[in-house]
């Protein structure tokens, strides 16, 4: 597709939503900016644009670090000028374990990722998005149905998930004088390689352990897409995409 003009950054973009998220964008028109630890993992997501690969840039990136988030964003100005949509991607998870046995650096570990690194990226995008012509852009945060419902002996992911709920209503709020929007996608066994484990079996909330459905990660790109395909005036504010027969809404 043509160039739109849109220009979009979206960290951990080298592998699973974040990189279906990338080609799907830049299949839309879009400038695409990738951020992530891996920079193999992510100039394997440039080449898979194939003939868009002009259309995207990878940057190695450690999200918890605020002068490599800066670098992130600097570099995407850099090279296309402005930044419409950011998509705070970026997370993982602690071991499984019990939540006594979790060491403080496994703890640690997780909220400098998803919950610090979201922080940061949301801070330059503000930076960015309230100084350039015009004004304003969107911002999405990746929740997770762990944003309403926790699975057993996931305290880290869990906790940092619910905050991202409440960084995202103040993003909401405080970028309304920059036309700054924000919403967040709360997914549920979208395919990826976090989730491979699922195909195997997994704790349920009664003790149990068992295989749980998967969805294609396209369908996550394709809400992403839509997301974004909105005027600035207009928000989705919280979304669901899960797979329609996972062991989430109903008593476990």
């Amino acid at each position: 597709m043509e160039p739109n003009g849109k220009v979009a950054i979206i960290t951990g973009g080298g592998s699973g939503i974040g990189k279906s998220s990338a080609l799907a964008l830049v299949q839309e028109g879009y400038a695409v900016v990738i951020g992530g630890r891996r920079l193999d993992a992510l100039q394997a997501t440039v080449e898979e644009a194939g003939a868009a690969k002009d259309r995207m840039l990878a940057v190695q990136t450690d999200v918890t670090d605020p002068d490599s988030v800066k670098n992130l964003f600097a570099k995407a100005v850099e090279k296309f000028g402005r930044i419409d949509l950011v998509f705070n991607n970026a997370g993982r998870g602690a071991p499984g374990v019990p939540l006594e046995e979790l060491t403080f650096e496994q703890w640690q570990d997780v909220v400098n990722v998803n919950l610090t690194g979201s922080f940061l990226c949301t801070q330059e995008a503000f930076k960015v998005m309230k100084a350039q012509e015009p004004m304003g852009g969107r911002i999405i945060n990746n929740g997770s149905i762990s944003a309403h419902a926790p699975r057993p002996n996931s305290a880290p992911y869990t906790a940092t998930k619910h905050a991202i709920t409440g960084l995202t209503k103040s993003t909401s709020l405080d970028g309304r004088k920059y036309n700054i929007a924000c919403g967040q996608i709360d997914i549920g066994n979208a395919a990826t390689d976090m989730t491979q484990r699922m195909q195997r079996g997994v704790p349920q909330a009664n003790g149990t352990t068992m295989v749980e459905p998967r969805m294609h990660v396209d369908s996550v790109a394709r809400a992403i897409v839509y997301m974004d395909s909105l005027p600035l005036d207009a928000n989705v504010q919280f979304i669901t995409v899960m797979a329609t027969q996972m062991p989430y809404v109903g008593r476990g």
